[in-house]
């Protein structure tokens, strides 16, 4: 499904950031890939969408080369930056411009991510003829407009969703929402790849754990829900083991 090749990149001549990486994964699910910051999380999605490419080494989702860009692999590719901006336009508008590209997408599924998030009525708005909410997203905090992309991004109903740091910005009721929207959205064939260092806010959702450090995969496995871990111990772990 998803192969990463040796891959190689920097954003200077002289350092980079990964050096000779490789990781596969096989099966949809949910995907957490840990590690300190500066260690690569963050390039290693943006080098998977084909926003980046590799110096050396390939990345292929679905035996296509991703650094391609081919526009039918990119209707089932979404991310979800740590941070970015909205528009100055009402949501339906968005979604309207949204939806050429993304076919599968859900707006049902997308206003029912909205109730979960507590969003349909924010700022008063009110709903237009299709049921979707007329937020303004101009005016919107940085918290309420993850929530909404958020919902954005799982309503594409895509093969493959990276988020980066999805609950930075996001309040303690906001992270126990967030794990619910997740769970709800999902497809059963999916994969999302979730790049944090707050594990806590994730680990309940993960099926499979990837830790990373200094161009090394420490960890790289299934976990069990029924014998839960506590990520942040197997991570020091991980670390101390290396050393």
């Amino acid at each position: 499904m998803l192969q990463i090749n040796n891959i190689t990149y920097g954003y200077t001549p002289n350092l980079n950031v990964l050096e000779n990486f490789s990781l596969n994964y096989s099966e949809p699910g949910v995907y957490g890939l840990l590690g300190k910051n500066g260690t690569g999380k963050s390039t290693l999605l943006y080098l998977i969408m084909g926003l980046l490419r590799p110096k050396q080494g390939e990345i292929f989702f679905d035996g296509e080369n991703t650094k391609e860009r081919n526009p039918e692999q990119m209707k089932e590719m979404f991310i979800v930056p740590e941070e970015y901006n909205l528009p100055s336009i009402k949501l339906p508008a968005y979604i309207k411009a949204l939806k050429p590209f993304y076919p599968n997408f859900d707006s049902q599924l997308m206003v029912k991510l909205l109730e979960l998030f507590e969003m349909t009525h924010v700022n008063n708005c009110t709903m237009n003829a299709e049921g979707i909410p007329e937020i303004n997203l101009g005016a919107l905090s940085m918290g309420q407009k993850k929530k909404i992309y958020m919902c954005i991004a799982l309503a594409a109903r895509t093969k493959l969703l990276l988020m980066d740091e999805p609950t930075n910005g996001l309040d303690i009721p906001s992270k126990s929402q967030f794990r619910k929207v997740v769970a709800q959205g999902m497809r059963d064939d999916q994969t999302i790849i979730i790049s944090t260092h707050q594990v806590r806010d994730v680990e309940t959702l993960l099926d499979h754990v990837t830790m990373i450090e200094k161009n090394c995969v420490l960890v790289n496995q299934a976990i069990d829900m029924e014998q839960p871990v506590n990520l942040e111990e197997m991570f020091i772990k991980a670390l101390t083991a290396k050393e």
